[in-house]
Protein backbone atom coordinates (compact mmCIF):
# COMPACT_ATOMS: atom_id res chain seq x y z
CA UNK A 1 0.00 0.00 0.00
CA UNK A 2 1.71 3.32 -0.78
CA UNK A 3 2.75 5.29 2.03
CA UNK A 4 0.64 7.47 3.46
CA UNK A 5 -2.52 6.85 0.95
CA UNK A 6 -5.70 6.20 3.11
CA UNK A 7 -7.88 2.96 1.97
CA UNK A 8 -11.48 4.01 0.55
CA UNK A 9 -12.13 0.29 2.24
CA UNK A 10 -10.80 -1.67 5.02
CA UNK A 11 -11.67 -5.09 6.11
CA UNK A 12 -10.34 -6.16 9.57
CA UNK A 13 -10.37 -9.71 11.24
CA UNK A 14 -13.48 -10.44 9.12
CA UNK A 15 -14.79 -14.18 10.34
CA UNK A 16 -18.17 -15.73 8.84
CA UNK A 17 -19.85 -19.07 9.55
CA UNK A 18 -22.73 -20.29 7.40
CA UNK A 19 -23.92 -23.25 9.81
CA UNK A 20 -21.50 -23.91 11.41
CA UNK A 21 -18.86 -24.37 8.89
CA UNK A 22 -16.24 -21.86 8.61
CA UNK A 23 -16.26 -19.48 5.19
CA UNK A 24 -13.92 -16.64 6.43
CA UNK A 25 -11.38 -16.92 9.19
CA UNK A 26 -9.65 -13.57 10.24
CA UNK A 27 -9.21 -12.24 7.11
CA UNK A 28 -8.02 -8.54 6.69
CA UNK A 29 -8.37 -6.72 3.21
CA UNK A 30 -7.93 -3.14 2.10
CA UNK A 31 -8.67 -1.47 -1.25
CA UNK A 32 -7.53 2.07 -2.53
CA UNK A 33 -9.26 4.58 -4.53
CA UNK A 34 -7.99 4.28 -8.18
CA UNK A 35 -6.93 1.10 -7.52
CA UNK A 36 -7.80 -2.54 -9.23
CA UNK A 37 -7.57 -5.31 -6.81
CA UNK A 38 -7.54 -8.91 -7.70
CA UNK A 39 -9.05 -12.06 -6.17
CA UNK A 40 -7.89 -15.59 -6.69
CA UNK A 41 -8.76 -18.88 -5.00
CA UNK A 42 -10.20 -22.45 -5.49
CA UNK A 43 -14.21 -22.23 -4.98
CA UNK A 44 -15.25 -22.07 -0.88
CA UNK A 45 -12.25 -20.06 -0.46
CA UNK A 46 -14.10 -17.60 0.92
CA UNK A 47 -13.63 -14.51 -2.11
CA UNK A 48 -17.49 -14.01 -2.88
CA UNK A 49 -18.38 -14.43 0.92
CA UNK A 50 -16.11 -11.28 1.78
CA UNK A 51 -17.50 -9.60 -1.11
CA UNK A 52 -20.82 -10.25 -0.07
CA UNK A 53 -20.13 -8.40 3.76
CA UNK A 54 -18.47 -5.47 1.48
CA UNK A 55 -22.24 -5.37 -0.69
CA UNK A 56 -24.54 -5.46 2.38
CA UNK A 57 -25.69 -8.88 1.41
CA UNK A 58 -23.96 -10.74 4.52
CA UNK A 59 -24.87 -8.46 7.58
CA UNK A 60 -24.15 -11.23 10.30
CA UNK A 61 -20.28 -11.53 10.60
CA UNK A 62 -17.42 -10.15 13.65
CA UNK A 63 -14.66 -8.06 12.39
CA UNK A 64 -14.95 -4.39 11.34
CA UNK A 65 -15.76 -2.51 7.95
CA UNK A 66 -14.39 0.80 7.45
CA UNK A 67 -15.41 3.06 4.48
CA UNK A 68 -13.28 6.18 4.15
CA UNK A 69 -11.37 5.13 7.65
CA UNK A 70 -15.00 5.27 9.48
CA UNK A 71 -16.51 1.96 10.91
CA UNK A 72 -19.60 0.97 9.35
CA UNK A 73 -21.70 -1.63 9.72
CA UNK A 74 -24.28 -2.08 6.76
CA UNK A 75 -27.78 -3.80 6.77
CA UNK A 76 -28.81 -4.80 3.92
CA UNK A 77 -27.59 -4.26 0.30
CA UNK A 78 -29.56 -1.08 -0.04
CA UNK A 79 -26.98 0.85 2.36
CA UNK A 80 -24.11 -0.54 0.85
CA UNK A 81 -25.52 1.32 -2.36
CA UNK A 82 -25.77 4.26 -0.63
CA UNK A 83 -22.23 4.40 0.25
CA UNK A 84 -21.38 3.64 -3.01
CA UNK A 85 -20.94 -0.06 -3.42
CA UNK A 86 -22.21 -1.67 -6.87
CA UNK A 87 -21.61 -5.18 -6.95
CA UNK A 88 -22.23 -7.60 -10.22
CA UNK A 89 -22.78 -11.36 -9.02
CA UNK A 90 -21.14 -14.33 -10.24
CA UNK A 91 -24.96 -15.65 -11.31
CA UNK A 92 -26.70 -13.13 -13.03
CA UNK A 93 -29.33 -11.16 -10.92
CA UNK A 94 -31.23 -9.27 -14.12
CA UNK A 95 -34.67 -9.56 -14.36
CA UNK A 96 -35.49 -11.18 -18.01
CA UNK A 97 -38.98 -9.95 -18.35
CA UNK A 98 -38.35 -6.15 -18.04
CA UNK A 99 -36.46 -4.54 -21.11
CA UNK A 100 -32.90 -3.71 -21.65
CA UNK A 101 -33.90 -0.42 -20.27
CA UNK A 102 -35.60 -0.96 -17.34
CA UNK A 103 -32.65 -3.04 -16.23
CA UNK A 104 -30.28 -0.52 -16.84
CA UNK A 105 -32.17 2.13 -14.77
CA UNK A 106 -33.48 -0.55 -12.29
CA UNK A 107 -34.53 0.75 -9.28
CA UNK A 108 -33.39 3.86 -10.31
CA UNK A 109 -35.81 4.55 -13.02
CA UNK A 110 -36.29 8.49 -14.20
CA UNK A 111 -38.99 10.04 -13.19
CA UNK A 112 -40.92 13.55 -13.99
CA UNK A 113 -42.16 15.98 -10.97
CA UNK A 114 -45.51 13.36 -10.57
CA UNK A 115 -43.41 10.65 -9.88
CA UNK A 116 -44.28 8.68 -13.49
CA UNK A 117 -41.72 6.79 -15.71
CA UNK A 118 -40.20 8.59 -18.21
CA UNK A 119 -40.08 6.04 -20.59
CA UNK A 120 -38.51 7.74 -23.65
CA UNK A 121 -36.05 9.17 -21.70
CA UNK A 122 -35.41 5.88 -20.02
CA UNK A 123 -34.76 4.27 -23.36
CA UNK A 124 -32.37 6.98 -24.71
CA UNK A 125 -30.57 7.44 -22.01
CA UNK A 126 -30.15 3.33 -21.32
CA UNK A 127 -29.15 3.45 -25.31
CA UNK A 128 -26.42 5.88 -25.28
CA UNK A 129 -25.04 3.90 -21.56
CA UNK A 130 -25.29 1.02 -23.63
CA UNK A 131 -23.05 2.53 -26.57
CA UNK A 132 -20.65 3.91 -24.40
CA UNK A 133 -19.79 0.57 -23.81
CA UNK A 134 -20.09 -0.92 -27.29
CA UNK A 135 -23.06 -2.08 -26.75
CA UNK A 136 -25.55 -2.12 -29.96
CA UNK A 137 -29.51 -3.02 -28.82
CA UNK A 138 -32.52 -2.21 -28.68
CA UNK A 139 -33.43 -0.51 -25.26
CA UNK A 140 -36.93 -1.53 -25.23
CA UNK A 141 -36.34 -5.21 -26.28
CA UNK A 142 -36.77 -8.32 -23.53
CA UNK A 143 -33.66 -8.55 -21.70
CA UNK A 144 -34.62 -12.07 -21.20
CA UNK A 145 -34.55 -12.89 -24.94
CA UNK A 146 -30.79 -11.81 -25.44
CA UNK A 147 -27.96 -14.33 -25.54
CA UNK A 148 -26.74 -14.77 -21.70
CA UNK A 149 -22.91 -13.09 -22.27
CA UNK A 150 -25.54 -9.97 -23.66
CA UNK A 151 -26.59 -10.10 -20.60
CA UNK A 152 -24.18 -10.02 -18.69
CA UNK A 153 -22.46 -7.28 -20.10
CA UNK A 154 -25.56 -5.42 -19.75
CA UNK A 155 -25.43 -5.94 -16.00
CA UNK A 156 -22.01 -5.32 -16.29
CA UNK A 157 -22.45 -1.64 -17.78
CA UNK A 158 -25.51 -0.96 -15.53
CA UNK A 159 -23.25 -1.10 -12.40
CA UNK A 160 -19.64 0.62 -13.86
CA UNK A 161 -22.24 3.78 -15.32
CA UNK A 162 -23.77 3.23 -11.29
CA UNK A 163 -21.55 6.38 -10.23
CA UNK A 164 -20.57 4.13 -7.37
CA UNK A 165 -17.07 4.40 -5.73
CA UNK A 166 -15.94 1.28 -4.91
CA UNK A 167 -17.37 -1.65 -7.87
CA UNK A 168 -16.94 -5.36 -7.34
CA UNK A 169 -17.21 -7.71 -10.34
CA UNK A 170 -17.52 -11.61 -9.11
CA UNK A 171 -16.09 -13.35 -12.53
CA UNK A 172 -17.60 -10.75 -15.16
CA UNK A 173 -15.89 -12.42 -17.43
CA UNK A 174 -16.96 -15.99 -17.35
CA UNK A 175 -19.24 -15.88 -20.13
CA UNK A 176 -17.83 -13.40 -22.47
CA UNK A 177 -16.13 -13.48 -25.85
CA UNK A 178 -12.63 -12.26 -26.29
CA UNK A 179 -13.65 -8.80 -28.03
CA UNK A 180 -16.04 -8.07 -25.12
CA UNK A 181 -13.33 -8.79 -22.52
CA UNK A 182 -11.56 -6.61 -24.03
CA UNK A 183 -14.16 -4.27 -24.29
CA UNK A 184 -14.35 -4.72 -20.35
CA UNK A 185 -10.98 -4.03 -19.52
CA UNK A 186 -10.51 -0.93 -21.45
CA UNK A 187 -13.87 0.58 -19.37
CA UNK A 188 -12.22 -0.42 -16.31
CA UNK A 189 -8.90 1.22 -16.60
CA UNK A 190 -10.83 4.34 -17.67
CA UNK A 191 -12.86 4.44 -14.28
CA UNK A 192 -9.63 3.41 -12.36
CA UNK A 193 -8.09 6.54 -14.04
CA UNK A 194 -11.36 8.36 -12.76
CA UNK A 195 -10.63 7.55 -9.22
CA UNK A 196 -13.16 4.32 -9.42
CA UNK A 197 -11.62 1.44 -6.83
CA UNK A 198 -12.56 -1.94 -8.47
CA UNK A 199 -12.39 -5.63 -6.89
CA UNK A 200 -12.04 -7.93 -9.58
CA UNK A 201 -12.62 -11.60 -8.45
CA UNK A 202 -11.20 -14.54 -11.35
CA UNK A 203 -10.73 -17.99 -12.20
CA UNK A 204 -9.09 -16.72 -15.29
CA UNK A 205 -5.56 -15.52 -13.64
CA UNK A 206 -4.44 -14.02 -17.09
CA UNK A 207 -7.19 -11.98 -17.18
CA UNK A 208 -6.26 -10.72 -13.09
CA UNK A 209 -2.56 -10.04 -14.20
CA UNK A 210 -3.48 -8.10 -17.05
CA UNK A 211 -6.06 -5.89 -15.78
CA UNK A 212 -5.06 -5.86 -11.87
CA UNK A 213 -2.76 -3.56 -10.08
CA UNK A 214 -2.53 -6.00 -7.12
CA UNK A 215 -3.54 -9.41 -6.25
CA UNK A 216 -4.55 -11.52 -2.98
CA UNK A 217 -5.21 -14.93 -3.03
CA UNK A 218 -7.61 -16.79 -0.75
CA UNK A 219 -7.25 -20.43 0.61
CA UNK A 220 -9.51 -22.12 2.90
CA UNK A 221 -11.37 -19.11 4.39
CA UNK A 222 -8.19 -17.36 4.86
CA UNK A 223 -5.84 -14.48 2.94
CA UNK A 224 -2.97 -16.44 2.31
CA UNK A 225 -0.64 -13.99 0.06
CA UNK A 226 -1.47 -10.09 -1.70
CA UNK A 227 1.71 -9.10 -4.08
CA UNK A 228 1.78 -6.41 -7.02
CA UNK A 229 0.61 -8.15 -10.31
CA UNK A 230 3.74 -7.06 -11.98
CA UNK A 231 5.68 -9.07 -9.63
CA UNK A 232 4.06 -12.24 -9.06
CA UNK A 233 3.07 -15.12 -11.98
CA UNK A 234 0.80 -17.53 -13.32
CA UNK A 235 2.38 -20.44 -11.87
CA UNK A 236 2.95 -18.81 -8.14
CA UNK A 237 -0.76 -17.58 -7.93
CA UNK A 238 -1.53 -21.13 -8.61
CA UNK A 239 0.64 -22.44 -6.18
CA UNK A 240 -0.47 -20.11 -3.52
CA UNK A 241 -4.12 -20.80 -4.22
CA UNK A 242 -3.61 -24.79 -4.11
CA UNK A 243 -0.12 -25.88 -2.54
CA UNK A 244 1.95 -27.97 -4.40
CA UNK A 245 0.98 -30.03 -7.38
CA UNK A 246 -0.63 -26.63 -8.98
CA UNK A 247 1.61 -26.69 -12.17
CA UNK A 248 0.34 -30.90 -12.46
CA UNK A 249 -3.54 -29.44 -12.65
CA UNK A 250 -2.83 -26.34 -14.79
CA UNK A 251 -1.47 -28.37 -17.37
CA UNK A 252 -3.85 -31.33 -16.88
CA UNK A 253 -6.19 -29.06 -18.94
CA UNK A 254 -4.21 -26.33 -20.78
CA UNK A 255 -1.47 -28.60 -22.50
CA UNK A 256 -2.33 -29.39 -26.20
CA UNK A 257 -3.19 -32.97 -26.99
CA UNK A 258 -3.82 -35.69 -29.44
CA UNK A 259 -7.24 -36.42 -29.93
CA UNK A 260 -7.85 -40.61 -30.24
CA UNK A 261 -8.72 -42.54 -33.11
CA UNK A 262 -13.04 -41.97 -33.79
CA UNK A 263 -14.89 -44.43 -31.95
CA UNK A 264 -16.86 -47.39 -33.72
CA UNK A 265 -19.51 -47.40 -30.06
CA UNK A 266 -23.30 -47.37 -30.87
CA UNK A 267 -24.69 -43.51 -32.15
CA UNK A 268 -26.82 -42.43 -29.20
CA UNK A 269 -27.87 -39.47 -30.86
CA UNK A 270 -27.92 -38.15 -35.04
CA UNK A 271 -28.60 -35.07 -35.63
CA UNK A 272 -29.31 -33.79 -38.84
CA UNK A 273 -29.22 -30.08 -40.50
CA UNK A 274 -30.76 -28.50 -37.64
CA UNK A 275 -31.56 -24.98 -38.49
CA UNK A 276 -32.64 -22.13 -36.24
CA UNK A 277 -33.89 -18.29 -37.40
CA UNK A 278 -30.39 -16.93 -37.20
CA UNK A 279 -29.34 -18.86 -34.46
CA UNK A 280 -28.13 -22.52 -36.36
CA UNK A 281 -27.63 -23.62 -39.78
CA UNK A 282 -27.29 -27.16 -41.33
CA UNK A 283 -26.04 -28.46 -38.17
CA UNK A 284 -25.17 -32.00 -38.26
CA UNK A 285 -23.40 -34.62 -35.97
CA UNK A 286 -23.14 -37.69 -33.82
CA UNK A 287 -22.67 -38.46 -30.29
CA UNK A 288 -21.77 -42.13 -29.52
CA UNK A 289 -21.71 -44.24 -26.55
CA UNK A 290 -18.57 -43.37 -23.75
CA UNK A 291 -17.30 -40.73 -26.33
CA UNK A 292 -17.33 -36.87 -24.99
CA UNK A 293 -18.31 -34.39 -28.22
CA UNK A 294 -17.28 -31.29 -27.24
CA UNK A 295 -18.92 -27.89 -29.72
CA UNK A 296 -16.80 -25.42 -28.90
CA UNK A 297 -17.54 -21.36 -30.11
CA UNK A 298 -17.34 -17.71 -28.98
CA UNK A 299 -20.33 -16.87 -26.98
CA UNK A 300 -23.34 -16.25 -29.36
CA UNK A 301 -22.07 -19.22 -31.50
CA UNK A 302 -25.19 -20.48 -31.27
CA UNK A 303 -24.30 -23.49 -28.50
CA UNK A 304 -27.27 -22.40 -26.00
CA UNK A 305 -29.88 -22.69 -28.87
CA UNK A 306 -28.85 -26.36 -29.60
CA UNK A 307 -28.65 -27.52 -26.34
CA UNK A 308 -32.07 -26.65 -25.87
CA UNK A 309 -33.50 -27.95 -29.11
CA UNK A 310 -31.61 -31.34 -27.83
CA UNK A 311 -33.50 -30.47 -24.58
CA UNK A 312 -36.86 -29.67 -25.85
CA UNK A 313 -36.78 -26.08 -24.81
CA UNK A 314 -36.66 -25.18 -28.01
CA UNK A 315 -38.40 -26.49 -31.39
CA UNK A 316 -35.80 -26.06 -34.71
CA UNK A 317 -37.26 -24.56 -37.80
CA UNK A 318 -35.56 -27.52 -39.90
CA UNK A 319 -33.72 -30.70 -39.47
CA UNK A 320 -33.80 -34.04 -37.45
CA UNK A 321 -32.94 -35.96 -34.17
CA UNK A 322 -32.64 -39.40 -33.87
CA UNK A 323 -32.20 -41.30 -30.30
CA UNK A 324 -30.50 -44.33 -30.95
CA UNK A 325 -31.50 -44.91 -34.65
CA UNK A 326 -35.48 -43.77 -33.47
CA UNK A 327 -36.45 -40.08 -34.69
CA UNK A 328 -37.46 -37.82 -32.02
CA UNK A 329 -39.48 -34.49 -31.89
CA UNK A 330 -39.47 -33.45 -28.91
CA UNK A 331 -42.08 -31.22 -27.67
CA UNK A 332 -41.07 -31.11 -24.15
CA UNK A 333 -38.55 -31.34 -21.70
CA UNK A 334 -40.34 -34.66 -20.39
CA UNK A 335 -40.29 -35.98 -23.85
CA UNK A 336 -36.43 -35.19 -24.03
CA UNK A 337 -36.02 -36.27 -20.33
CA UNK A 338 -37.97 -40.19 -21.58
CA UNK A 339 -36.47 -40.67 -24.35
CA UNK A 340 -33.01 -40.26 -22.34
CA UNK A 341 -31.38 -37.02 -22.61
CA UNK A 342 -30.88 -34.83 -19.50
CA UNK A 343 -29.31 -31.40 -19.82
CA UNK A 344 -26.88 -29.43 -17.23
CA UNK A 345 -27.40 -25.87 -17.87
CA UNK A 346 -25.00 -22.72 -18.61
CA UNK A 347 -26.68 -21.35 -15.58
CA UNK A 348 -26.89 -23.11 -12.62
CA UNK A 349 -30.28 -20.95 -11.71
CA UNK A 350 -32.22 -22.31 -14.27
CA UNK A 351 -32.39 -25.88 -12.59
CA UNK A 352 -31.31 -25.54 -8.84
CA UNK A 353 -33.17 -24.46 -5.87
CA UNK A 354 -30.83 -22.45 -3.81
CA UNK A 355 -33.18 -22.26 -0.79
CA UNK A 356 -33.68 -25.79 -0.54
CA UNK A 357 -31.63 -28.07 1.08
CA UNK A 358 -28.97 -30.00 -1.16
CA UNK A 359 -30.80 -33.83 -0.59
CA UNK A 360 -33.88 -32.29 -2.65
CA UNK A 361 -31.76 -30.51 -5.52
CA UNK A 362 -30.50 -34.37 -6.22
CA UNK A 363 -33.54 -36.55 -5.12
CA UNK A 364 -36.00 -34.42 -7.42
CA UNK A 365 -35.11 -35.92 -10.36
CA UNK A 366 -36.51 -39.38 -9.34
CA UNK A 367 -39.12 -38.17 -6.76
CA UNK A 368 -41.95 -40.25 -9.07
CA UNK A 369 -39.58 -43.50 -9.11
CA UNK A 370 -39.10 -43.54 -4.64
CA UNK A 371 -42.77 -41.81 -4.23
CA UNK A 372 -46.27 -42.46 -6.15
CA UNK A 373 -47.83 -40.30 -3.02
CA UNK A 374 -46.04 -39.23 0.04
CA UNK A 375 -42.71 -37.98 0.19
CA UNK A 376 -40.00 -40.15 1.32
CA UNK A 377 -37.11 -37.60 3.01
CA UNK A 378 -35.09 -40.45 4.55
CA UNK A 379 -34.86 -42.37 1.21
CA UNK A 380 -34.16 -38.82 -0.48
CA UNK A 381 -31.48 -38.36 2.02
CA UNK A 382 -29.95 -41.89 1.72
CA UNK A 383 -29.32 -41.31 -2.26
CA UNK A 384 -28.49 -37.70 -1.86
CA UNK A 385 -25.60 -39.19 0.86
CA UNK A 386 -23.88 -41.42 -1.80
CA UNK A 387 -23.89 -39.42 -4.37
CA UNK A 388 -22.42 -36.60 -2.25
CA UNK A 389 -19.45 -39.38 -1.50
CA UNK A 390 -19.16 -40.17 -4.86
CA UNK A 391 -19.00 -36.34 -6.49
CA UNK A 392 -16.95 -35.23 -3.28
CA UNK A 393 -19.85 -32.86 -2.64
CA UNK A 394 -18.57 -30.38 -0.06
CA UNK A 395 -19.36 -29.60 2.51
CA UNK A 396 -20.66 -33.30 2.78
CA UNK A 397 -23.94 -31.86 4.49
CA UNK A 398 -27.51 -33.21 2.48
CA UNK A 399 -29.25 -30.80 4.34
CA UNK A 400 -27.57 -27.75 4.07
CA UNK A 401 -29.34 -24.91 1.72
CA UNK A 402 -27.59 -25.08 -1.85
CA UNK A 403 -27.03 -21.82 -1.64
CA UNK A 404 -24.49 -22.19 1.30
CA UNK A 405 -22.51 -24.27 -1.73
CA UNK A 406 -19.92 -22.73 -3.56
CA UNK A 407 -20.32 -22.30 -7.08
CA UNK A 408 -18.24 -25.81 -8.16
CA UNK A 409 -20.00 -27.74 -5.46
CA UNK A 410 -23.53 -26.56 -6.92
CA UNK A 411 -22.52 -27.86 -10.49
CA UNK A 412 -21.27 -30.86 -8.75
CA UNK A 413 -25.04 -30.95 -7.03
CA UNK A 414 -26.29 -30.61 -10.93
CA UNK A 415 -24.98 -33.55 -12.05
CA UNK A 416 -25.78 -35.51 -9.19
CA UNK A 417 -29.36 -34.48 -9.83
CA UNK A 418 -29.32 -36.62 -13.06
CA UNK A 419 -26.73 -39.08 -12.12
CA UNK A 420 -29.76 -40.78 -10.63
CA UNK A 421 -31.91 -40.81 -13.24
CA UNK A 422 -28.83 -42.41 -15.63
CA UNK A 423 -29.65 -40.71 -19.00
CA UNK A 424 -27.93 -42.01 -22.32
CA UNK A 425 -27.17 -38.70 -23.15
CA UNK A 426 -25.69 -36.13 -20.80
CA UNK A 427 -25.51 -32.78 -22.64
CA UNK A 428 -23.15 -30.48 -20.41
CA UNK A 429 -23.16 -26.53 -21.30
CA UNK A 430 -20.15 -24.56 -19.86
CA UNK A 431 -20.14 -27.28 -17.19
CA UNK A 432 -16.03 -25.66 -15.25
CA UNK A 433 -17.64 -22.09 -16.63
CA UNK A 434 -16.48 -19.80 -12.98
CA UNK A 435 -14.29 -22.24 -11.01
CA UNK A 436 -10.96 -22.70 -10.00
CA UNK A 437 -8.20 -25.04 -11.30
CA UNK A 438 -9.35 -27.22 -8.21
CA UNK A 439 -12.88 -27.57 -9.00
CA UNK A 440 -12.61 -27.86 -13.10
CA UNK A 441 -10.23 -30.73 -12.33
CA UNK A 442 -12.95 -32.46 -10.42
CA UNK A 443 -15.66 -32.14 -13.12
CA UNK A 444 -13.44 -33.01 -15.53
CA UNK A 445 -12.68 -36.65 -13.46
CA UNK A 446 -16.66 -37.16 -12.75
CA UNK A 447 -17.30 -36.39 -16.77
CA UNK A 448 -14.16 -39.05 -17.65
CA UNK A 449 -15.77 -41.40 -14.79
CA UNK A 450 -19.36 -41.05 -16.58
CA UNK A 451 -17.89 -41.62 -19.99
CA UNK A 452 -16.21 -44.87 -18.59
CA UNK A 453 -19.61 -46.06 -17.84
CA UNK A 454 -20.88 -45.59 -21.19
CA UNK A 455 -22.63 -42.39 -21.76
CA UNK A 456 -22.85 -40.23 -24.42
CA UNK A 457 -21.44 -37.07 -23.48
CA UNK A 458 -21.59 -33.38 -25.46
CA UNK A 459 -19.75 -31.01 -23.98
CA UNK A 460 -20.53 -27.30 -24.90
CA UNK A 461 -17.98 -24.53 -23.76
CA UNK A 462 -16.60 -20.82 -24.60
CA UNK A 463 -13.58 -22.14 -22.75
CA UNK A 464 -11.16 -23.81 -25.20
CA UNK A 465 -9.19 -25.22 -21.67
CA UNK A 466 -12.67 -27.07 -20.92
CA UNK A 467 -13.20 -29.09 -24.47
CA UNK A 468 -9.85 -29.57 -24.39
CA UNK A 469 -9.87 -31.16 -21.06
CA UNK A 470 -12.75 -33.11 -21.76
CA UNK A 471 -13.32 -34.01 -25.76
CA UNK A 472 -12.77 -37.45 -27.74
CA UNK A 473 -13.76 -35.49 -30.53
CA UNK A 474 -14.50 -31.59 -31.40
CA UNK A 475 -16.74 -29.38 -33.34
CA UNK A 476 -16.19 -25.50 -34.16
CA UNK A 477 -19.41 -23.30 -33.84
CA UNK A 478 -19.23 -20.62 -35.79
CA UNK A 479 -22.37 -18.37 -36.32
CA UNK A 480 -24.48 -21.28 -36.33
CA UNK A 481 -22.61 -23.41 -38.40
CA UNK A 482 -19.94 -26.27 -37.86
CA UNK A 483 -17.24 -24.63 -39.65
CA UNK A 484 -14.48 -27.44 -38.18
CA UNK A 485 -14.26 -30.97 -36.14
CA UNK A 486 -10.92 -32.20 -35.03
CA UNK A 487 -10.37 -35.73 -34.59
CA UNK A 488 -7.69 -38.32 -34.63
CA UNK A 489 -5.35 -35.32 -34.33
CA UNK A 490 -3.29 -32.95 -32.51
CA UNK A 491 -5.09 -30.21 -31.48
CA UNK A 492 -4.45 -26.77 -29.43
CA UNK A 493 -5.91 -23.54 -27.99
CA UNK A 494 -4.58 -21.52 -30.68
CA UNK A 495 -6.07 -23.89 -33.56
CA UNK A 496 -9.54 -23.65 -31.70
CA UNK A 497 -9.40 -20.04 -31.49
CA UNK A 498 -8.28 -19.62 -34.75
CA UNK A 499 -11.09 -21.82 -35.75
CA UNK A 500 -13.58 -19.92 -34.02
Amino acid sequence: MPEGQQPILELQGITKSFGGVEALRGVDFALLPGEIHGLVGENGAGKSTLMKIIAGVHTEFSGRVLIDGQATHFRSARDAHAAGIAMVHQELSVAPDLTVAENVFLGNQPTNRLGLVQWRRMAREAGEQLARFGIDVDPMSRLGDLPIGLQQLIEIARVLFSGARIVILDEPTSALSPPEVERLFVTLKRLREQGTAIVFISHFIEDILRVSDTVTVFRNGRKVAETASAATSKGALIEAMIGRGGEALEHSYTDDLMLPRPSDSSVVLKVDKLSLARSLQDVSFEARAGEVLGIYGFMGCGQQELSRILFGKLKPDAGTLAVDGTPKRFTSTAAARRAGVALVPESRRAMLFHQEPVYKNISISILDRISSLLLKPAQERDIAKHQIDQLQIRPPVVGLDLGMLSGGNQQKVALAKWLTYPPKLLVLCEPTRGMDVGAKNDVINIVRDLRAMGLAIIVLSTEPETVLSLADRILVLKRGAVVREFRNEPVSKDRLLEAA
